[in-house]
């Protein structure tokens, strides 16, 4: 099993605003520079993250995502699930009516078992704890450059 992209993306949406903390206004712009997810593709997720009570979505320029909850209440299954659905392994466990055997199959059983224990995994697992632990943010001592830091001063010659 690979998550999808767009479950990852939205698992370090997370937690970089986790590490913002509850009630935080935190733009787009900073999120997908820091998060290294692509603007658009945020926008999707931050989507998601909102019907699933994740965040707030607050439009106009001084806009940007506030995370609704308090980090530690969020667990990784649920975000990932609201990424991609239920976790199931394979179409046995998704839809037992597909397998006229599933319930007597000794691999339908492992399937089963591997299946419960990720999602034990992952709902133990809080963005509190991830935010404590290092993870795939970089950390944000350093506040994003302006945009007159990164355009170069022509009227000095160079030396």
């Amino acid at each position: 099993m690979r998550l999808t992209r767009a479950a990852e993306y939205a698992i370090r949406c997370m937690v970089y605003l986790a590490k913002q903390g509850k009630g935080v206004l935190t733009s787009r712009q900073e999120i997908a520079e820091r998060a290294e997810i692509p603007g658009h593709f945020l926008a999707k997720i931050a989507q998601d993250l909102a019907k699933a009570g994740f965040l707030e979505i607050r439009q106009g320029a001084k806009g940007g995502f506030v995370l609704l909850k308090n980090p530690i209440e969020i667990s990784l299954l649920e975000v990932v699930e609201t990424m991609i659905g239920e976790i199931y392994l394979n179409d046995c466990i998704a839809r037992p009516a597909s397998c006229k055997v599933s319930y007597s199959c000794a691999v339908h059983r492992v399937w089963l078992e591997a299946r419960d224990q990720l999602r034990a995994t992952l709902a133990r697992v809080s963005f509190e704890q991830l935010v404590r632990e290092e993870s795939c943010i970089a950390p944000c001592s350093k506040p994003l450059p302006s945009v007159d830091e990164l355009t170069p001063d022509t009227s000095q010659p160079p030396s």
